[in-house]
């Protein structure tokens, strides 16, 4: 400490557990605020949907959003801590790959608002079964419950509406009914009064979409400026981007997966016009139920040119015309030797497949 004070630190903080530390003094900074915090959770979807949020109320008020995925025990106190004090609003995503995670970081964070962008299969291996998914992201709902706080959900969600219900919850929906959805292959949105032109891929983009909007308008942001605001969000870091090469036509999607999140991506390529193909990693973390879910995909594959990486792929496309490769460097390697042209190309994959190394050769 007196090191630390010579070099002209102007506070020391001191503590026999750094982490513990971090959390109080994140809890801390959360208990001098008052403004509304908004508590994210969900299996596909939370940073996207949170950039989306962000972009949107960003029209009319100043946002302080969660950095990147910065959303496990270490991003979330960060992410609280940078709440700076002229803040109008606050957005906190929160991740769990076990059933108690959300607990920890719901008590440095402390939303009054939040939403669960829905419920999927992943991290199965940590949470233990589906059910395991509901109740571990269930514990926003428990946690604005008990703090009256405020709920959204997606109303075309059965799962979430279960949920809501199982909790005698009462949630503001947001919904698909009377808006025309069209994906080709950026997402579009006809509302009865405007259209909507986004620069993200895909059709399941249209609930984050519609949540980001819902939030914007029960803070009322003026209309018009919560969709232009959202029409100029370009996607990044291989999330539902759109990549143009000399060669090909790229939905770069690389950034993480698991069996929902691979289903809405096949359904989407294969609304694609011309010649489509799927370049597709292993999806981690599903302990027991890993072999039949690969195998679920490859059979969603029948009429689909793939390219498939890692060992749970391999084995599950013994006897089919799908080629596999035991890494990324190895499909790259294959497609620099036999390259694709003309083709709309999906790469999808969990992050430590390393989906992204591809796409030079592409």
């Amino acid at each position: 400490m007196e090191q630390a004070r010579e070099k002209g630190a102007s506070y020391v903080v001191a503590g026999d557990n750094g982490l513990e530390s971090l959390k109080e003094l994140a809890a801390y900074h959360r208990r001098q605020l008052r403004i509304p915090v908004i508590g994210l959770t969900g299996t596909n979807g939370k940073t996207t949907t949170k950039e989306l949020i962000k972009t949107a109320l960003g029209a009319a008020y100043r946002v302080s959003a969660t950095e990147g995925n910065l959303n496990n025990e270490i991003g979330v106190p960060l992410t609280v801590l940078r709440i700076h004090p002229r803040a109008q609003l606050a957005i906190v995503e929160m991740g769990a790959s076990h059933p108690e995670d959300l607990k920890p970081l719901l008590a440095v964070a402390r939303p009054n608002l939040g939403l669960i962008t829905n419920v999927g299969k992943a991290h199965l291996l940590g949470f233990g079964s589906y059910e395991g998914v509901k109740h571990a992201k269930g514990l926003l709902y428990d946690y604005l419950k008990e703090h009256d706080g405020v709920v959204f959900a997606n109303a075309d969600d059965p799962v979430l509406q279960e949920m809501l219900s199982e909790r005698g919850l009462q949630a503001i929906p947001y919904s698909r009914e009377g808006v025309k959805i069209k994906a080709d292959p950026f997402l579009e949105l006809r509302f009865e009064d405007a259209t909507l032109k986004t620069q993200l891929v895909g059709a399941y983009n249209a609930a984050n979409v519609l949540a980001a909007l819902r939030l914007a308008w029960y803070f009322d942001v003026p209309r018009e400026d919560a969709l232009q605001a959202i029409a100029s969000y370009v996607p990044s870091n291989n999330r539902s981007q759109l990549v143009k090469t000399e060669k090909n036509t790229l939905i770069v999607d690389a950034y993480n997966a698991n069996p929902s999140s691979m289903a809405v991506a096949l359904d989407n390529l294969a609304l694609m016009k011309g010649r489509k193909v799927a370049l597709l990693g292993d999806m981690r973390e599903l302990g027991e139920d890993a072999a039949a879910e690969h195998k679920r995909i490859v059979e969603r594959l029948q009429d689909t040119e793939a390219y498939l990486v890692g060992e749970e792929f391999a084995r599950a496309a013994q006897g089919t015309p799908h080629k596999t490769f035991a890494s990324s460097q190895d499909l790259a390697k294959y497609l620099t030797e036999n390259p694709l042209e003309g083709c709309t190309v999906l790469l999808k994959g969990s992050h430590s497949i390393q989906m992204e190394k591809v796409i030079d050769v592409l």
